[in-house]
């Protein structure tokens, strides 16, 4: 049966996303990769659970279209009660991240938190 490995972002500054993970997600960071000859730099980051996000960039990046095209939406994270989900909502929010809507409880039953990390990607904190 197969399952998802990993799923990867590409970010503009490697070292500041690769720290937003640890201190907001409690993520751990493998080494890094850099490939010399196209530029490319990489972060493992494994979650508690054994998820594992990477992280990349490349010097040729340029922005994206936004959060309304074709193609990934948002990262979604459960933290496993609303109370996490209310305690990292304040805590974002004091450290200056955009808080684009709740906590709240979605029409589809979610209680969550939708926020643009310090790249702009909408990540989104549930139970």
């Amino acid at each position: 049966m197969p399952r998802i490995d990993h799923t990867a972002i590409c970010v503009r500054d490697l070292e500041a996303a690769r720290g937003f993970w640890q201190t907001y997600f409690g993520a751990t960071a493998d080494a890094g990769y850099h490939n010399p000859r196209t530029g490319l730099r990489t972060h493992f980051l494994t979650f508690q659970d054994g998820t594992r996000l990477e992280i990349m960039t490349r010097p040729e990046l340029t922005d994206g279209a936004g959060h309304t095209a074709f193609g990934w939406n948002h990262l979604a994270l459960s933290l496993g009660s609303e109370q996490a989900v209310d305690e990292l909502t304040h805590r974002l929010r004091a450290d200056g991240y955009e808080i684009l809507d709740g906590p709240r409880t979605t029409g589809d039953g979610y209680y969550e938190t939708a926020f643009l990390d310090a790249e702009g990607n909408r990540i989104e904190i549930t139970v």
